[in-house]
């Protein structure tokens, strides 16, 4: 096989792996989430006494067969990204690296005094769940909407502060010590359980008064909920218009525009846009 050749597969490889908006890339990326998912419930039924007792010897089995499995899946990713550094120094290259370590570091951790080593270092493999979040499509997305709406979700939480403040003021000088609002801080509390329609109930207003202001911050809690929703909502979808799941050949990054020529974690130019097939 020729130098040629062998650029051509890393790359064709490349855009099944990293790629989602191809048949091909769609196809990887659904059956490597149903692994993921079997080995995390192989991770939980592992932790459960009697089933590990009973079923010791497949689990194992399961175990190894999805590490194997998930360090065949590391190293192609590394083999098709042109600079393999950037990868393994990502989140999510990490992420794939804590995913398969612990069960290689139990062959070098024999004996009974490591066991429980061993197995808490097999709780590391449960990471394996963040990956799903890179095969979302919005995942991208959502996270660039909450970056963008942080600064009105700040001004929305200094008002929703301000407002705990002067409920729970006002209910400490009508309710008083007898009826358990015994500090300013006890009534923000109580006004924040409130606002949040939470109502543990360990404090509750006696007075019609109190009983006044308590509905009014009831029916106040349930607007304020919807607003950061609309915020984020609103964000969503401004930035599910403008990005798009394309990666960069050289570093894996996602999440840029069709229309971005250099690639926004590494600076390398992106490949010409294709039409999904």
């Amino acid at each position: 096989m020729t130098k040629s050749d062998t650029t051509t597969l890393r790359e064709r490889w490349r855009q099944i792996i990293f790629e989602a908006d191809t048949p091909a890339g769609r196809t990887f990326d659904v059956c490597l989430i149903g692994c993921i998912l079997f080995s995390v419930v192989a991770v939980m039924l592992a932790s459960v006494k009697d089933i590990r007792t009973n079923h010791d010897t497949a689990l194992v089995a399961a175990e190894w067969f999805f590490t194997i499995l998930f360090t065949i899946e590391y190293a192609a990713r590394l083999w098709t990204v042109r600079s393999p550094g950037h990868y393994a120094r990502s989140f999510f290259g990490v992420v794939d690296l804590l995913a398969i370590l612990p069960t290689y570091l139990s062959l070098f951790l024999p004996g009974t005094e490591y066991f429980v080593i061993v197995r808490t270092l097999r709780v590391l493999r449960v990471f394996r769940v963040l990956k799903l979040v890179e095969y979302l499509r919005e995942a991208r997305t959502i996270t660039q909407a909450m970056k963008a709406s942080s600064k009105k979700i700040q001004v929305f939480l200094l008002a929703v502060a301000i407002l705990v403040v002067i409920f729970g003021s006002l209910m400490y000088l009508i309710e008083g010590e007898a009826n358990g609002f015994t500090s300013i801080p006890r009534g923000v509390y109580w006004a924040v359980v409130t606002l949040s329609t939470v109502g543990y109930g360990d404090i509750t207003p006696q007075t019609p008064l109190g009983q006044f202001l308590a509905s009014l911050l009831m029916v106040t809690g349930y607007g304020i909920i919807a607003v950061p929703t609309g915020i984020v909502t609103a964000e969503f979808t401004r930035s599910y218009i403008h990005t798009s799941r394309r990666s960069c050949p050289n570093c894996s990054a996602e999440g840029h525009a069709e229309d971005a020529r250099f690639c926004r974690r590494c600076g390398k130019p992106m490949p010409e846009t294709t039409e999904p097939k």
